[in-house]
């Protein structure tokens, strides 16, 4: 079996290999039959690692321990589920995993446009091939899944890692090896149109359906990791701004800015350079991910480890896929200019600008500070964090900027929008946010950051209500039938246009989730039998703690029992696991009580069983399930915009719809108040017993134990007033011994700084020295790019001269004429 598998990897690198050669070849001779033949080898590589991936998980079912990376990744108690889902659970398979993808979707792609789009299909073929040879080549020298042992072969396997063996650990990592790895096909076309010269907007229409379906599975990814990390993890959050995490999300900025340029380019043939600039970033990204998770160039608990001669060859990919695709649109600049102009920067075409520079920026900003330790590092030998307060103090207004386009693009017209039409377009909306913001100051509200995300909220329910009821009623008019039924017919005729407003509805419900992190309560206590804790309206008492075993597992339970005013609402469980062959890797389960209002979260941090007593980490989390919710929505609306016109519509074809600035980038504010996690390797947090919690008695002791980090090494790098170890706990009772000293905050860091010989233990960079680069760089960055941007708005306003033969006097009729065509050009959406 082994030497089978290695032997369908080595055939599947000749055949990928003989595919580029001969569908280039064959394009460039006009080969018809050579052609034929490279498209038939690159078919056959789908076949071939198809089989090798069988081959793998019948190794993995029939407990073969004999191949290294069966015995690294499962055991003989391990359920059937998890044991076929190890398949990716590991460095090797994970590869492997990636070109059976690839090789799958090349192959869905090459055929479905091999008619249509014949000039480009060769060298399609030839792109793809390319990026599965890299893969293929790192499998054969350096990451084979078929490796055996040479000597003894193990009775038993190691197991897969405890934190895996979760029900979402089964979709979450092939949502987002599907994500990255379906960015590959828009890459393919878009080279193979700057190779061919054929760099009309057809290959667009080739691509956008792709980008649409890896873009919802690179969110879906993001947000089932969400959903892990809050009910595996047991820190109460759902976003640590983690390597691993950030890996994940920097194709997802670049694609959804490309999902909103490319309309502006089918509407007006304009961001055409942009467009393919995009595209290859994009694809750059998801290669430079997988670089930082399995290189170690980066240091994270989610990570693989670190592999120096795979991030070499890593590196040397990277290099020459800059090299080539930026070299190819270089010499293609001429044939990539714009048939339009920017008539007005109060436009939905602005609006776009705009919202792809702050996506843009997004995606610079994370991936320098992701990298900016391991700059630190080279430069002045010493290794800095950058933890989430460094990221959400730039996040937070982004997020909040992106909310507010969602609102604003919908309500501009292409081209120009008159004063006329702003007044009618922003007149309800802005009401709406008006009431919403003014309501809240009524009750007292006085979080900023949560009460502008209401607002902003409103602003945009208040803009999709009145799209949805303005073209509802003008078709009424024309159909006579009622108001429910013309919306309907409405969707039907128009679903990318209103399949977006669908998206962006969701994007609301999301950030209303994101925003009830504002109103997080919690508590942190060491309760014995009998005795309770008040947490906002619920109290939860202790009971007792429970020993059982499985043939996997000890398991040591907490019986709770919750109150809310008084009246019993039911039993809470929560749980360490600590798995046979794993004992020093306790996985944390959480007990949640959900609720459309808010959850009632409990973690059992610590134990002493003689005593039955127990550290417990209480929580209230407000509207937490909103955000799945709204994804849901989010989901609905994009299967919705995908689907052909002829599906829902059998009369006249609709013209191209284009949604709104920042679709779905309010997952930012997710990504800023809260936790995702692109698990590929991770580790639990060890416990050692039972402790007191300290409690803050001060807001600066709160502060204080958000901005430092725990040094154990095997939290992921949490804050202390997250992480529910030993070392995290001392490091608190540290803080408050300071505080009670009188301590300020420069004096605290400084402690911990001369503690530990670094500024590792302080999640944002000091402002000094070369520290300051991390806030420079930010600022120059915005800045830069801001003034590029309206430049590039400048040239794109300026009126090229006519010839004098076009110059003809215009008359009111004329005037009349064109007012009316700018009304008719922002409805067709």
């Amino acid at each position: 079996m082994p030497a089978l598998g290695t032997f369908l990897l080595l055939a599947s690198f000749v055949v990928a290999c003989y595919a580029a050669v001969a569908s280039v070849v064959g394009a460039r001779r006009h080969s018809t039959r050579l052609t034929e033949s490279g498209i038939g080898a690159f078919y056959l590589v789908t076949a071939l690692m198809s089989v090798a991936s069988a081959v793998l998980i019948y190794a993995f079912i029939t407990d073969s321990y004999a191949i290294k990376y069966v015995d690294r990744y499962s055991d003989a108690a391990q359920p059937l589920i998890f044991k076929i889902t190890a398949y990716w659970g590991g460095l090797d398979g994970s590869i492997m995993f990636w070109v059976m993808l690839l090789s799958a979707f090349g192959a869905i792609a090459v055929r479905n446009a091999r008619e249509s789009h014949r000039e480009l299909i060769p060298y399609v073929v030839a792109t793809i091939a390319v990026v599965e040879m890299f893969f293929l080549f790192l499998m054969v020298v350096h990451n084979n899944p078929f490796e055996t042992y040479l000597a003894e072969v193990p009775a038993d396997g190691q197991g897969l890692n405890p934190l895996l063996q979760n029900f979402y650990m089964v979709i979450h990592p092939p949502s987002l090896y599907i994500g990255f790895v379906g960015m590959t096909i828009p890459f393919a076309f878009g080279i193979a149109a700057l190779a061919t010269g054929h760099l009309d907007d057809s290959w667009l229409r080739a691509v956008r359906r792709w980008t649409m379906v890896s873009w919802l599975f690179l969110s879906l990814g993001l947000t089932l990791g969400m959903i892990w990390a809050y009910e595996e993890l047991g820190w109460g959050g759902y976003w640590g701004w983690d390597p691993v995490e950030n890996a994940a999300l920097l194709p997802w900025f670049t694609a959804t800015a490309f999902l909103h340029s490319v309309m502006v380019q089918e509407r007006r043939g304009m961001l055409r350079v942009w467009n393919m600039t995009l595209v290859i970033t994009t694809f750059f990204l998801t290669i430079f991910g997988t670089f930082m998770t399995r290189s170690g160039v980066v240091q994270s608990v989610h990570a693989f480890g670190e592999d120096k001669a795979l991030g070499m060859m890593f590196a040397a990919f990277m290099a020459v896929l800059l090299v080539v695709s930026f070299g190819l649109l270089f010499y293609r600049l001429p044939l990539l200019r714009s048939r339009h102009e920017l008539d007005s920067w109060v436009s939905r075409e602005a609006a776009f600008l705009a919202n792809n520079w702050i996506l843009l920026f997004s995606a610079i900003f994370v991936l320098f500070a992701t990298m900016f330790p391991t700059l630190s590092e080279t430069v002045t030998g010493e290794r800095l964090t950058v933890g989430p307060p460094f990221f959400n103090k730039w996040m937070l207004p982004i997020g909040l900027a992106l909310l507010a386009l969602t609102g604003v693009g919908p309500l501009l017209a292409w081209r120009k929008s008159t004063i006329d039409n702003l007044r009618t377009q922003f007149l309800w909306p802005t009401l709406s946010a008006v009431v919403v913001g003014g309501g809240l100051v009524a009750l007292g509200v006085r979080v900023w950051s949560s009460g502008i995300c209401f607002a902003l909220s409103a602003f945009v329910v208040g803009t999709l209500l009145q799209e949805f009821v303005r073209g509802a009623r003008v078709r009424q008019q024309y159909s006579g039938s009622d108001l429910l039924t013309s919306a309907i017919g409405l969707v039907a005729r128009n679903q990318r246009r209103y399949g977006g407003y669908i998206v962006h509805l969701g994007i609301v419900v999301m950030a209303l989730g994101f925003a009830g992190d504002g109103f997080k309560r919690e508590d942190q206590v060491l309760l014995k039998p009998g005795q309770s804790v008040q947490v906002g309206r619920f109290l939860v008492r202790h009971d007792a703690i429970r020993l059982t075993q499985d043939a996997q597992k000890q398991m040591i339970t907490a019986r709770m029992t919750v109150f809310d005013d008084g009246n019993e609402l039911g039993q809470m469980a929560p749980a360490k696991w600590f798995y046979n062959k794993r004992e020093d890797e306790p996985t944390t389960e959480v007990a949640i009580r959900h609720s459309f209002a808010e959850d009632l979260y409990v973690v059992m941090a610590g134990f002493d069983m003689q005593q039955q007593s127990a550290t417990f980490h209480v929580v209230v989390n407000p509207l937490v399930n909103w955000i799945w919710a709204g994804f849901a929505i989010l989901a609905f609306g994009t299967l919705l915009a995908l689907l052909p016109e002829r599906a829902l519509v059998l009369a006249s074809a609709t013209v191209p719809s284009a949604t709104s600035p920042s679709s779905t980038a309010l997952l930012l504010l997710g990504l800023v108040l809260g936790g995702a996690a692109w698990p590929v390797r991770v580790h639990a947090q060890h416990v050692e017993g039972a402790r007191t919690v300290v409690v803050p008695l001060s807001t600066l002791e709160r502060e204080l134990q958000s901005e430092i980090i725990c040094m154990c090494g095997t939290c992921g790098r949490q804050r202390i007033a997250e992480c529910t170890c030993s070392l995290a706990a001392g490091m608190r009772e540290e803080l408050a011994t300071l505080m009670a000293q009188g301590k300020t905050r420069e004096q605290v860091y400084q402690y911990f700084i001369d503690k530990h010989g670094s500024q590792e233990p302080l999640a944002m960079p000091i402002d000094r020295g070369f520290n300051r680069l991390a806030w420079a760089v930010p600022y120059a960055v915005g800045i830069f790019g801001a003034l590029l941007a309206g430049a590039t708005a400048i040239r794109w306003s300026r009126k090229r001269p006519q010839p004098e033969a076009a110059r003809v006097a215009t008359g009111p009729g004329e005037d009349a004429l064109q007012a009316r065509l700018d009304e008719e050009l922002r409805d067709l959406d």
